[in-house]
């Protein structure tokens, strides 16, 4: 479970990435990795993939999708012998889910020896952390001139058809909404009543984080909840956009990787692994995107940090998802959005 502390950025020098220490022994030639597009598949393949895992004689392969389509495939796999991806991407739900499914192997300290760098709030023995953030009000301050503090800014009338969800965040809109309209994060049923009642103002939801960013750039959304992370992003990209951290708390989010148990190239696989914990790399999507490093080694430049990380007291306030209840409500939760709020 998340912690408060969750969005402690990491200290440190910078150091070598642990990839050239691995045990020398014959590796895969090439890997799948189940990823998304856009922006943080690309950053990959810049970071990880050419870079690190290249020199070692490994070609990788992405297969591209959102965390519904991902998990669904992992999940269905789970029987066979050999599975289509040797690395998967997920969200920290998904990764419970899978864990709780035993569909991920154990990642080993002798396979990935940067794990020793790994903040002891992230670790897991079933996956490495990749990156974090947390969600926060994304608003463009010539439209929202009164800069929103809460969640349950996004409900007000007076931003009617101007509001718009990334659809891929669907669990954690809804667990935003549900914070904004003062239910727990053990109970959505505040969230639910709260969206259905913001669906008489016309919402917008888009396909992907992508198509919301071009949505708040050509100024047809003014306010959403999103990534502090891809807030940044945005902003350094000229889209007219800020960041306001709810007053009531925010949301972490926690991007992780793991190794399906019927991998069939498990070698490269925890190599694959051992490189996103490369401090360069991770320094590397800091600056790019806004999330936060999980390794101990990888320190960011104080303006950096100053823009992505969070105070202590907004860190103090953090409302960690209640893993158990978004694994038992998931279905729910996929109806609720696809059937009664985007209907």
């Amino acid at each position: 479970m998340i912690t408060r502390r969750t969005m402690l950025a990491g200290g440190g020098a910078l150091a070598l990435a642990g990839t050239r220490s691995l045990p020398a022994r014959a590796a895969s030639s090439s890997i799948v990795v189940g990823t998304w597009g856009g922006d943080y598949g690309a950053l990959l393949q810049q970071n990880i993939d050419i870079p690190l895992l290249k020199p070692l004689g490994i070609e990788v392969s992405q297969d591209i999708a959102n965390n519904d389509p991902r998990r669904t495939k992992l999940i269905s796999e789970k029987a066979s012998r050999r599975g289509s991806m040797d690395v998967a991407c997920i969200n920290d739900i998904d990764s419970y889910v899978l864990n709780q499914l035993g569909v991920l192997e154990t990642v080993p300290a002798s396979e990935v020896p940067r794990l020793s760098e790994v903040l002891d709030v992230f670790k897991k023995p079933h996956s490495i952390p990749h990156i974090y953030s947390a969600l926060v009000v994304l608003y463009n301050p010539s439209k929202v001139t009164t800069p929103p503090k809460r969640y349950a800014d996004i409900f007000d009338p007076k931003y009617k058809g101007r509001v718009g969800f990334s659809d891929i965040l669907y669990s954690y809109n809804m667990a935003g909404a549900n914070i904004g309209a003062g239910g727990t994060m053990g109970d959505f049923a505040k969230g639910k009543a709260a969206l259905m009642d913001l669906k008489k103002l016309d919402p917008k939801v888009y396909p992907s984080n992508e198509a919301l960013a071009a949505a708040l750039k050509s100024e047809e959304v003014w306010i959403s909840t999103m990534w502090l992370a891809r807030g940044f992003m945005w902003k350094q990209a000229g889209i007219p956009v800020e960041m306001a951290v709810p007053e009531e708390g925010a949301v972490p989010i926690l991007f992780e990787a793991g190794v399906p148990r019927n991998s069939r190239a498990k070698d490269g696989a925890f190599k694959y692994l051992n490189a996103m914990l490369d401090p360069k790399a991770q320094i590397a999507f800091a600056a790019k995107m806004g999330y936060v490093p999980t390794v101990k080694d990888a320190k960011l430049p104080d303006d950096l940090a100053e823009q992505i990380s969070l105070t202590e007291a907004q860190q103090a306030k953090l409302h960690p998802l209640d893993y158990g209840y978004m694994q038992a409500q998931q279905a729910a939760f996929t109806d609720f959005w696809n059937k009664e709020f985007k209907a």
